[in-house]
């Protein structure tokens, strides 16, 4: 009954939330009222086709929420407990990350526990975030800052953040940038530091909202002095290093995403010598699942060697 009660809440309608359930609509509505008539007091306001709760149904809800998850904690942990490490893993990552830091890492697990059942889901951060607040993930590899508090992390590594910028002289960059970007290209040299604060006016290439890297780059930009002029928004670093190519804007990767482009974008160091750190991120409230455990353990693992 609370999962009713939870799913009309989540969906704001009980057609949407009986076809979710998988049962007829009229039985979902006579299963909420059966229940308010036990409560005695209505738990949804049902007016102009929106279902909202009650201050006693949000109160409902809220316990309710709670209850359930530990409910599917417990079970886990029971059901887990004939296991080495559960039978089961669901990761996410942003696309951004994921590519670069997984595979590797998926296979060796894969390899060293295969009757493990791993799901990957590559999300926005944010969206991460709330999956893993909904008890839909184990765990997660995001970028700082981590939005929720309630979200404990583990360190990774912290890695080099670089300017992406047109192997050619653009008219829409200083001559002091250009002036380096050809030094860079002629003496086929990574190594060249750019006064980031030159960048002002410049047309950036950003992540869109809600990637954490997004915030990253803007804070960047804020601490030398100015707001990003945003050209281009885009949801794959692939994509923002395929504009700057294309002479369309500059943009920031992180180090290791710099690799692959090396022949077709200019890479240079910033004179702040920024970075980025990544995490696992999970619940910190909820039970961590032993494969969840063992995974950044083999991270952890294979760093030291």
């Amino acid at each position: 009954m609370m999962e009713y009660v939870i799913e009309v809440y989540r969906q704001q309608s009980f057609t949407k939330a009986a076809e979710k359930l998988h049962i007829a609509q009229p039985s979902l509505s006579q299963q909420i009222k059966k229940l308010e008539g036990e409560l005695n007091t209505p738990l949804f306001i049902r007016k102009y086709g929106q279902v909202t709760p009650t201050p006693q149904g949000s109160r409902l809800i809220k316990r309710a929420e709670n209850i359930l998850k530990e409910r599917d904690d417990l079970l886990r942990e029971m059901e887990e407990a004939a296991y080495e490490v559960g039978k089961e893993l669901k990761i996410g990552a942003p696309a951004v990350t994921g590519g670069y830091v997984l595979p590797g890492l998926l296979k060796t697990f894969c390899q060293t526990y295969p009757h493990v059942h791993v799901q990957l889901i590559e999300e926005s951060p944010r969206k991460l975030e709330s999956l893993l607040l909904a008890g839909k993930l184990d765990l997660a590899v995001l970028s700082m800052p981590v939005e929720h508090e309630s979200l404990k992390t583990k360190q990774m590594l912290t890695e080099p953040l670089l300017l992406a910028a047109p192997q050619s002289a653009m008219p829409w960059l200083t001559a002091e940038l250009n002036d380096i970007i050809e030094q860079a290209a002629q003496k086929e040299r990574h190594d060249q530091v750019v006064p980031f604060h030159l960048l002002e006016g410049v047309p950036f290439i950003m992540l869109k909202e809600g990637y954490g890297f997004r915030q990253v780059v803007t804070e960047l930009c804020r601490h030398h002095g100015f707001q990003p002029k945003v050209a281009f928004e885009t949801s794959h670093i692939q994509t923002a290093q395929a504009l700057v190519k294309n002479e369309l804007g500059v943009t920031v990767v992180p180090k290791m995403v710099a690799q692959e482009e090396r022949n077709q974008v200019t890479y240079l160091q910033i004179d702040s010598c920024p970075t980025r750190t990544l995490v696992f991120a999970y619940v910190e409230e909820r039970y961590l699942t032993k494969a969840a455990q063992a995974f950044m353990n083999l991270y952890q693992k294979q760093e030291k060697t």
